[in-house]
């Protein structure tokens, strides 16, 4: 495999804004406040604007992409739900029957749910059918995925973010569902980390202490099989992958192609970003971490991308949720910038 004979060689991340992120942190310490009184908050706008170009950026408009897809891997009982639930969980985002449908009407965002590989042969009246195979293959017999598949889910989410984008969206947040999907986020991050399987694999949807063992063999004995490159993520990615994550992968990528921050939500879009840094390096600036889950593995993720996560709630449902409940910290920050005043401004003596 080429890695650069792909339409991905072609790809480039929108440019930082350095200096206006500079001029955001000035505004920062010039407002009726003590410099770096706001924390966090203050790191997270002056990443905005260098990202945005605005020295006082907006966030008004969020979409939340939720993709899912499943995952063959299953058959080696590596969960403790089956396989239909993705399928079934799907009709139930339709219906605005979950966490992530009642977070995001809470927030004001838009969710979109892309099925790019549920294991089912009907059709949703409302996800977006974008499938590229009803469910990866078992990476326990055979690689998850064609190369072609996988840079078809990969496409499926470049183009939807683009597409949101388009509709004027400011803001991403990442979403899925797929069960089996921390398994095949576990195998990825091992390999792409250089870290023991045991050091970043969780019990996932509930797993007691002999279903975890299982699964970590399992998970050892199909990366021996398929043996994927750590140098090379999207090797790792059609090896022992998901389209759901492909489909992350490319969300991301669309995101900093267009200079728009995306909010990661948890274990399993970490796994996306490692691939999507490694294909993109420049992509890694354009991500936001949501929040630490106690999915294990997921910090280690984190640290390889040098990012901080903004909440640390023990979230570990996924469907964007983790993402989706940072959108208000997001505009918050971006309100403080566009209607705080300036000692100036306000006749507030400075200290000193």
């Amino acid at each position: 495999m080429k890695q650069e004979t792909t339409w991905l060689s072609d790809l480039k991340a929108a440019s930082l804004h350095v200096e206006v992120g500079r001029q955001a942190r000035a505004r920062l310490d010039n407002l009726t406040k003590p410099p770096g009184s706001l924390g966090q908050m203050e790191d997270l706008v002056v990443k905005l604007a260098g990202i945005t170009g605005k020295v006082c950026p907006v966030a008004d408009q969020a979409s939340i992409l939720l993709f899912a897809a499943d995952h063959g891997i299953t058959a080696e009982g590596v969960s403790p739900y089956p396989s239909e639930v993705t399928a079934q969980m799907v009709m139930n985002f339709e219906r605005e029957g979950a966490a992530i449908n009642a977070i995001a009407n809470s927030v004001g965002a838009r969710l979109r749910v892309v099925d790019v590989g549920v294991a089912s042969e009907g059709e949703f009246s409302k996800a977006n059918n974008k499938k590229v195979r009803a469910g990866t293959r078992n990476f326990m017999q055979e690689p998850a995925m064609t190369e072609e598949e996988g840079l078809a889910a990969i496409r499926v989410g470049f183009d939807t973010a683009r597409e949101e984008i388009e509709r004027g969206a400011q803001l991403l947040a990442l979403g899925e569902m797929g069960i089996g999907n921390t398994t095949t986020s576990s195998a990825i991050t091992a390999c792409l980390l250089g870290l023991e399987i045991e050091m970043v694999t969780g019990k996932g949807t509930g797993l007691d202490e002999a279903g975890w063992t299982s699964k970590v063999g399992v998970i050892k004995k199909a990366l021996a099989r398929r043996k994927p490159d750590p140098n090379n993520g999207l090797d790792v990615l059609f090896k022992v992958g998901g389209y759901e994550i492909a489909a992350l992968i490319g969300a991301i990528l669309g995101a900093a192609t267009r200079g728009i921050p995306v909010i990661l939500d948890g274990f399993i879009t970490g796994a996306a970003s490692l691939i999507a840094r490694e294909i993109m390096p420049a992509s890694k600036h354009f991500m936001i971490a949501s929040h630490c889950s106690v999915e294990q593995g997921h910090q280690a993720q984190l640290d390889w991308l040098g990012l901080k996560p903004l909440i640390r709630w023990d979230l570990r449902l996924g469907e964007g949720s983790g993402a989706a409940l940072v959108i208000p910290l997001l505009q918050a920050g971006c309100t403080v910038m566009q209607q705080m005043a300036t000692f100036e401004s306000a006749g507030v003596t400075k200290k000193g």
